[in-house]
C-alpha cells in the first residue's frame, strides 16, 4: 500500500479515493433533455496516449461514463506528450480550455491556480476518494487546497534488461556511482549502448540533473527553491559538476542528443525495448512504452529496476526518490459533471484498468494492492513506499518557465556548449524575470 507522499514547498498532503457521485444537470443553449430527462452536458477531454492501450482506455472510460449518465458525453482528444503543455497553456491563455486536461501538479499547476483558470476540488471530492488516492493528492494541492486528482504515482530510477546485464557480466545492480560506471564499461565491452536517453525531448536530459541533485542538495534546499525558484545553494552546482564528469565518460547511446524518448524502435525506449541498450533512467510509466516498441507489442519479459545510485558527500538523505504523478484537473468554468468524471476514473476498478492498460502504478491505493504484480513496477513501488521522501520532477515543481530553462540548460551541459555554471545561471535567468 502506498503511503508516501510528494513533497514540494507548493504541495501539501491530503487523502483520496473514488465513488460515482450523483451527476448534476446543466442547460444547453436549447435547453433540450436527453431520454432519462436530464440536461445534455458535453465534456471536452485532453489526454496524452496517442495509441494503443492507453488511447483505447479513455476511449473506453468516455463510453463507460456516458452509459452510466446518458446525458452526459465525454469528447475524447489525444495529444502527443511533448506537444501537451504548450497546446494546452494556449487554450488556456485563450479562454477555451478544454473541461478535463492533463496535470502533473507542482509548480506548473500552481501558475495555472495563480491564473484561476482551474476548479478548486477541496470540497467536491467524495471522502472515499480522498482515503484511496492518500497520498498522491498532495502533488496536487496547491495552498491548502486540491486541484486535481492523481491517476498513477511515478517514481523513477532505472529500468533495465536483466539479459542483456547478464550478457555483459554484470552481476547486480550498482549502488555507487563508481558500479554504475563499471556497468556501463561491461556493456560497452560486450557491445550494447549502455545508457538511452531521449535528450531530443529536453526533459529525459533535465532528469538526469534532477537525480544528481537529490544526492547533493537537502530536501529544504529542493522544497526552498520551489518557492523562490532560484538555484542559489552550492548543492545546484556540484550537482550540475557531477553530470558533467559523468558525460564525460560518454555513457550514453550514440546520437543521444537527437535521439527521442518515447516514439519508435529508435527511441530511447525503442533502443531497451529491442535490447539493443542496456538500461534508462525513467519513471513509472516506462514499462508500459517499451512494451508498446518490443517487435511482438507485448512486455519485456526480462524488465527490472534499480534506484538511482547514491553519492558520497552529499546532502541528500539516502534512499530519497525522485517522482511525479500524472492527474487531470477540470477547467474552473467546466460543468459540475467533470467532477463526476474525475471521481468515475479513481474508482478501484477503473484504476486497476489504468494499471493495466499503461502498465504503471495506478495512484488508488487499493488498485496498487490487486494490479502492481510485475516485478519491475512491484520492486519500484517498495522502493517508493520506503523512501524518507519524494521529491517532485524539478521542471513540474519549479514550473513550466524555469523549468523549461533548466531542462534545455541540461541538454547544453550534455552536448558540450554549456558549463553547470551556466546551468544554474539559466535556471536563476528564468526565474528572474517570472519576478
Amino acid at each position: 500500500m502506498m503511503r508516501k507522499k510528494l513533497m514540494a514547498a507548493s504541495v501539501g498532503l491530503a487523502a483520496g479515493a473514488l465513488l460515482l457521485s450523483a451527476c448534476t444537470s446543466s442547460t444547453d443553449s436549447e435547453g433540450s433533455t436527453s431520454a432519462d430527462g436530464a440536461q445534455p452536458v458535453e465534456l471536452e477531454l485532453w489526454q496524452n496516449s496517442t495509441t494503443g492501450d492507453g488511447m483505447q482506455y479513455w476511449e473506453d472510460m468516455a463510453a463507460a461514463f456516458h452509459e452510466a449518465n446518458p446525458n452526459v458525453t465525454v469528447n475524447v482528444t489525444s495529444i502527443q506528450n511533448e506537444d501537451m503543455d504548450g497546446k494546452l497553456q494556449t487554450a488556456l491563455n485563450s479562454g477555451d480550455a478544454p473541461d478535463i486536461f492533463m496535470a502533473r501538479g507542482g509548480g506548473k499547476l500552481a501558475d495555472v491556480v495563480a491564473a484561476g483558470q482551474v476548479m478548486d476540488l477541496s470540497d467536491k471530492l467524495s471522502a472515499d476518494t480522498m482515503d484511496a488516492l492518500s497520498g498522491a493528492l498532495g502533488a496536487f494541492m496547491i495552498d491548502g487546497k486540491y486541484y486535481g486528482v492523481p491517476t498513477a504515482v511515478l517514481p523513477e530510477g532505472f529500468f533495465y534488461s536483466q539479459d542483456v546485464f547478464d550478457a555483459a557480466g554484470i552481476s547486480s545492480t550498482p549502488k555507487t556511482l563508481d558500479e554504475l560506471n563499471g556497468a556501463v564499461d561491461k556493456l560497452k565491452a560486450a557491445g550494447y549502448q549502455p545508457i538511452a536517453v531521449g535528450a531530443q525531448d529536453a526533459w529525459p536530459a533535465g532528469h538526469w540533473y534532477y537525480n544528481f541533485a537529490l544526492r547533493q542538495c537537502s530536501q529544504d534546499v529542493m522544497n526552498e527553491a520551489a518557492t523562490t525558484r532560484t538555484f542559489d545553494d552550492p548543492c545546484w552546482l556540484r550537482a550540475g559538476e557531477d553530470l558533467a564528469d559523468f558525460v564525460a565518460t560518454n555513457p550514453f547511446n550514440e546520437g543521444f542528443l537527437t535521439t527521442s524518448a518515447q516514439q519508435g524502435a529508435g527511441s530511447s525506449a525503442g533502443l531497451l525495448a529491442n535490447r539493443l541498450a542496456g538500461m534508462e533512467l525513467m519513471g513509472a510509466w516506462d514499462p508500459g512504452v517499451i512494451a508498446s516498441l518490443t517487435p511482438d507489442e507485448q512486455p519485456l519479459p526480462d524488465l527490472a529496476w534499480f534506484p538511482f545510485p547514491e553519492i558520497d558527500g552529499g546532502d541528500g538523505t539516502p534512499g530519497a526518490m525522485m517522482g511525479g504523478a500524472d492527474g487531470y484537473a477540470c477547467y474552473v468554468d467546466a460543468p459540475a459533471e467533470c467532477v463526476d468524471f474525475l471521481e468515475f476514473i479513481s474508482t478501484q476498478e477503473n484504476q486497476e484498468k489504468y494499471a493495466a492498460a499503461f502498465q504503471t502504478i495506478p495512484a488508488n491505493k487499493y488498485a496498487q494492492e490487486s494490479s502492481v504484480t510485475d516485478p519491475a513496477l512491484s520492486n519500484l513501488l517498495t522502493a517508493y513506499n520506503d523512501a524518507p521522501y519524494v521529491m517532485l520532477w524539478l521542471d513540474t515543481m519549479y514550473g513550466q518557465n524555469v523549468g523549461n530553462a533548466l531542462n534545455v540548460a541540461v541538454v547544453d551541459l550534455l552536448a558540450g556548449s554549456g558549463t553547470a555554471q551556466d546551468l544554474v545561471d539559466a535556471v536563476n535567468e528564468a526565474a528572474a524575470q517570472e519576478s
